[in-house]
Formats: structure tokens, C-alpha cells, sequence
């Protein structure tokens, strides 16, 4: 019976400690959430500015949908693309510096637009070995289409440069996370800017958790790194971490996008996301504007939880950002651990493979702007005190 396939395999899944299951949440995402009926302190969510309960942007929200009504209808190409879409699209393109802009429904699909697109067959892409999943899920496509696909060395920039120098492909695409989910550490994108104008290659990167963080009023990883909206760079930010909302964008140049815009599967042919989403972002990109106060706030809670947990038995990465790995180690000692804060009354995620290598799972620590001194201080005493 194939049932009893999958029953053998999930048997399996549960042997090895890596059976995942969701957790139900009663409440609003926010420093303070109510989950499986208890309420916990939320070092889970990737809520780095705490936009998510934003009243000015669930009140846009509803205006957008009052105004807009609930859907779009279509996909954008059709029928779907209304004035609040094309509006954030401009906003997007304005705040970024790049000549235009393309939203989809999540950073998934405008993942999955860029590099199968842009890598024909005559194509070599180049990806970190530590890239998200739907990079690589873009890039395994773009493999299928006929690209020569090749992963260099976490941040190894003379490991890609020698991959480089050794490729004959006439269209070459670098594929980064700018910052890593995982690990919290950001890509080399000075060093991998300079590979891509020296082999003539198109340097992807994926913002995720740099927008609305890093930067000059949060404009990301390459306002961090003071990099312009070169026309080699297609940059992909999500709207749903430090924008609070939900979606991503593709920037790049304006021939670039009219090339995803005419042939991007994922963009052709999904439905465009309700109006009042746009309208939503478009007050959440005012905030993140204005949000210095929230971003220093960020780091100060970054920089607590820092100092408080050094000394600890478990490894805390090197991140400034405000993912903080800690790692456990085996799969068991991870979820027993992340269990046991749960009944203190804290909700810390246990990381386990494959999403992490094997042997590395860990505690994965999501700090936000909203978290008092009195949150940090107390995952601080709780992992003291289990330690």
C-alpha cells in the first residue's frame, strides 16, 4: 500500500528526532503570543521590527480592503494588477535606487522567477552551499532548463573565483543570501560584486532578512555594504520579516525586469496578491523609513543577548544580525532543550537537518525591536539556569 510507504517513512522521520509539527497560535504575531493554549514570550517569528501588529498598518489594511475589495481576480499580466500594486511597485523602486521593481506573492516564487529565467541553456550559475531553499530549488530548475549549475564554499570568494575563472559559459549568475537564515552571517557582497563586474556574470541576491533591517533607513544588505543598484544586481527582498506584512519584490534594471515580467513562470502565471496587501506595504515601507529608533532598538536587544549568553556550554555564532544561533549539536539534545524552554514560558525554535547539517542542529534565536530588556534578560537567566 503506498499509505503504508509513507507510515514506514514518517516512522523513520520520528527514529531520527526530526518530526516537525506546527504549533497553533491564538494571537496576533508579537512579542507576547498565546500558542497551543499558554502564553509564551516569541523569539520564533521573524518580526524584526515588530510591524506585524502595527495598528497603522492592519488599519491600511483594511482600508485597502474596504476600498479594493478582497482579491485581486487575476494575475497581474490579465487583469490583476491594480493601482495599489503598481503604486508599492514604484515605492519599492524608489526606496532601493533600482530602476524597477516586480512584487510577488512570496520571496518562494520571486526566487523561483529569477534564476531558472535569467539561466538559459548556455548558462552557469554559481550558489553558496548555506543559500535558502528556494535558491535552491531555483537553481536545481535552472538545471533542468540546461544550466551548468555549480555550489562554491560558504562564503568562499576564492573558491567562486577559481569556479569563475574555469567557466566558459557566455551568461554566468551569482546566487547569494545576502543574510544567512541559518547561521545570521552575511554574505561577502563587496568581494562577490567585484567577482560579477570581473567575469561579467549577474550577481543575485536574496534580502530576506537584511530588508527593513541593515542599511540606511533598513534599505538592506546592499545600502549596508554601500553597493549601488548596479544593473548586473537583481536584488529580492521579502515583505513578510521586517516588513510585517506578506509578499516579496524583484528590483533590478528596466530592461531586466520587463525580461522577468515577460517570461518569469512564477510571475505569469499566479494570481496577484489581494490590493490591500499592496496598500498594507506601502505604509509598512513608510515605517520602515522612519523606523532608525526601531532599529537601534533591535541592535540593543542584539547586543544584550549577546553579552548575556556568552560563557554558555553551547555555541553562539558570530551574527550581528538578529538571527542568534546557538547550537546544540544532536537532534534530541535540540528539541530537549527548545522543549524546556517552552515550559518556562519561551518559544526558541529547534533547528534541525536538513534545513541545518547534520550533527548542527541548534537553537535558532529571532530577536526583535519589539523585546523589552526584561524578554532578553529572561531567555538570558532561563538557558543560564538549564545550562
Amino acid at each position: 500500500m503506498l499509505e503504508d510507504r509513507l507510515a514506514a517513512e514518517l516512522a523513520e522521520i520520528a527514529t531520527a528526532g526530526l518530526t516537525r509539527r506546527r504549533r497553533l497560535l491564538a494571537s496576533p504575531c508579537g512579542r507576547i503570543a498565546t500558542v497551543d493554549g499558554r502564553e509564551v514570550l516569541n523569539f520564533a517569528s521573524n518580526d524584526y521590527l515588530g510591524l506585524a501588529g502595527n495598528a497603522e498598518i492592519a488599519a491600511a489594511l483594511a482600508d485597502g480592503a474596504r476600498r479594493w475589495g478582497a482579491g485581486s481576480g487575476a494575475s497581474h499580466l490579465v487583469a490583476g494588477h491594480l493601482a495599489p500594486h503598481e503604486a508599492l511597485e514604484k515605492a519599492l523602486a524608489a526606496f532601493t535606487g533600482f530602476a524597477r521593481v516586480l512584487t510577488f506573492s512570496t520571496g518562494y516564487l520571486a526566487n523561483l522567477a529569477v534564476t531558472p529565467t535569467l539561466a538559459g541553456r548556455s548558462a552557469a550559475v554559481f550558489s553558496d552551499k548555506l543559500n535558502h531553499a528556494s535558491l535552491i530549488d531555483a537553481m536545481q530548475l535552472a538545471k533542468a532548463a540546461g544550466a551548468d549549475v555549480h555550489r562554491y564554499p560558504h562564503g568562499d570568494v576564492a573558491g567562486l573565483e577559481r569556479q569563475l575563472a574555469a567557466c566558459a559559459a557566455p551568461v554566468k549568475l551569482i546566487v547569494t543570501d545576502a543574510v544567512f537564515s541559518m547561521d545570521g552571517d552575511l554574505a561577502p557582497l563587496p568581494a562577490l560584486f567585484a567577482l560579477a563586474g570581473r567575469f561579467d556574470a549577474w550577481l543575485v541576491v536574496d534580502d530576506a532578512h537584511g530588508f527593513g533591517v541593515l542599511g540606511a533607513q533598513g534599505r538592506g544588505c546592499l545600502a549596508h555594504f554601500n553597493l549601488p543598484p548596479d544593473p548586473r544586481i537583481i536584488l529580492m527582498g521579502t515583505l513578510g520579516k521586517a516588513a510585517g506584512v506578506s509578499g516579496a519584490f524583484v528590483a533590478g534594471s528596466a530592461t531586466t525586469i520587463d525580461y522577468l515580467l515577460n517570461k518569469g513562470r512564477s510571475y505569469i502565471f499566479t494570481t496577484a496578491a489581494p490590493p490591500a496587501v499592496a496598500c498594507a506595504l506601502s505604509k509598512s515601507l513608510d515605517l520602515i523609513r522612519a523606523g532608525d529608533g526601531l532599529r537601534r532598538q533591535l541592535f540593543v536587544n542584539i547586543a544584550r543577548l549577546r553579552d548575556g549568553l556568552a560563557g554558555l556550554p553551547w555555541q553562539l555564532l558570530p551574527s550581528a544580525t538578529a538571527i542568534q544561533p546557538l547550537i546544540v549539536g544532536e537532534n534530541d539534545a535540540a528539541v530537549a532543550l527548545a522543549e524546556a524552554l517552552w515550559e518556562h514560558g519561551l518559544w526558541v525554535p529547534a533547528i534541525r537537518p536538513p534545513t541545518v547539517p547534520k550533527g548542527m542542529a541548534r537553537l535558532r534565536v529571532s530577536v526583535s525591536a519589539a523585546h523589552t530588556e526584561a524578554d532578553i534578560d529572561c531567555l538570558v537567566a532561563t538557558l543560564k539556569e538549564l545550562a
